[in-house]
């Protein structure tokens, strides 16, 4: 099923739109997508690079080795410093969308999780905890 999907970053400056058949999405635990979302762990959703295109600004990116030892380029906003997408250059045909940009992250229904042995323990999060539905501030 085609769907279009849209998303950006949270100062508005890189705006980005997809259109086509949506793939898996994931968890990922390895240590530079921990440090990249500043959280315990990433999760992004692969699409077609032939249906991604950036349409408002010019997003910066960084390269570096993965745990794998391959290189994989990570997309941001250079103003706020949003993380937007990973191109693996092995796979030029495939985009990697973070989830979190998306306007709409609802479409995004995770299914597998990867580098599990680089998992925190507190990467779960325990219902059994204090919730809150808006911060108490």
């Amino acid at each position: 099923m085609t769907e279009t999907l849209t998303g950006g970053c949270l100062c508005g400056a890189v705006r980005y739109s997809y259109r086509g058949e949506v793939g898996a999405a994931g968890y990922c635990h390895c240590a530079d997508c921990r440090r990249v979302s500043g959280s315990a762990f990433g999760v992004s959703v692969r699409v077609a690079a032939a249906g991604f295109s950036v349409d408002k600004g010019m997003p910066k990116s960084f390269v570096k080795a993965g745990d794998s030892g391959r290189p994989v380029a990570r997309f941001f906003c250079g103003d706020c410093g949003s993380p937007l997408y990973t191109l693996p250059p092995l796979h030029p045909d495939v985009v990697f969308i973070k989830a979190g940009s998306l306007d709409d992250p609802g479409v995004v229904k995770p299914n597998r999780q990867a580098w599990m042995r680089s998992r925190v323990d507190w990467a779960e999060i325990d219902p059994a905890i204090t919730s809150y539905e808006t911060n108490r501030v």
